[in-house]
């Protein structure tokens, strides 16, 4: 509901992601939970989910229906997570702003004459906007990093290869810098939450060439508080 309302405001959500509901039941019957179990994750455009487009803000991509989820996406749902909806780009990406001819410009939700950033734009005005507490985007020169400040949030570029690089195989950029896809969030602790998550024997496997290094608890400073997004996630199922 949340996400609607800011989508509404903002521009900022492209698809809403079928079957979420089913899942959630399915997680609930597995005894093991996973360390994202119930939270529900936005995903950025380009990156594969089952059944939906990757549009790259391109008109080209729009009737090519994915068949099988990203990898990322294979780990977040076997961490309990429930991608729910995808969020908007600029066209092909690479661009510090968040407009493209298929859905149109996203807006920053604390400023409307302002852009939220680039390329991860509508991940920044959707977390920033309260209609999701965590999502994935990905970076080359900024595009995690530039929304989180033009919207006040928190996020991660993974050092290169750290996780699944690739989003969508189908389309390739000749980079200098490896394009990552990373967290985004309202706190330092939930990126680490979600890294930790990430980071996992089935990332590993999935992908034979992502260094098999689980997260380190002892290389970030930490706290005695409950992380917020864990609150959150006691909140969302009511426990």
């Amino acid at each position: 509901g949340e996400a609607l309302e800011v989508t509404r405001e903002v521009n900022c959500v492209v698809d809403f992601i079928h079957g979420c509901e089913d899942q959630l039941q399915k997680l609930k019957k597995q005894k093991e939970k996973g360390l994202l179990y119930g939270i529900p994750i936005s995903i950025k455009d380009h990156i594969n989910c089952k059944g939906h487009f990757s549009s790259g803000g391109m008109v080209k991509f729009l009737g090519q229906v994915k068949e099988e989820d990203s990898v990322i996406v294979q780990v977040l749902k076997s961490q309990g997570a429930i991608p729910f909806v995808k969020t908007n780009i600029p066209q092909t990406m690479i661009n510090y702003d968040c407009s493209n001819p298929i859905f149109g410009q996203t807006l920053n939700p604390f400023n409307p004459q302002k852009t939220p950033g680039g390329s991860s734009g509508g991940e920044g005005a959707l977390i920033a906007g309260g209609g999701s507490i965590l999502g994935i985007g990905s970076d080359v020169a900024g595009s995690i990093r530039l929304p989180s400040s033009f919207c006040g949030l928190c996020g991660l570029k993974p050092t290169g290869n750290r996780i699944r690089p690739s989003a969508c195989g189908d389309r390739t950029f000749v980079l200098a810098v490896t394009g990552m896809l990373g967290p985004m969030a309202r706190d330092v602790d939930s990126l680490a939450l979600c890294m930790k998550a990430l980071l996992c024997e089935e990332m590993f496997q999935l992908d034979p060439t992502v260094p098999p290094i689980p997260f380190d608890e002892e290389v970030r400073i930490r706290d005695n508080a409950m992380p917020p997004l864990a609150q959150q996630q006691s909140e969302i199922l009511g426990d």
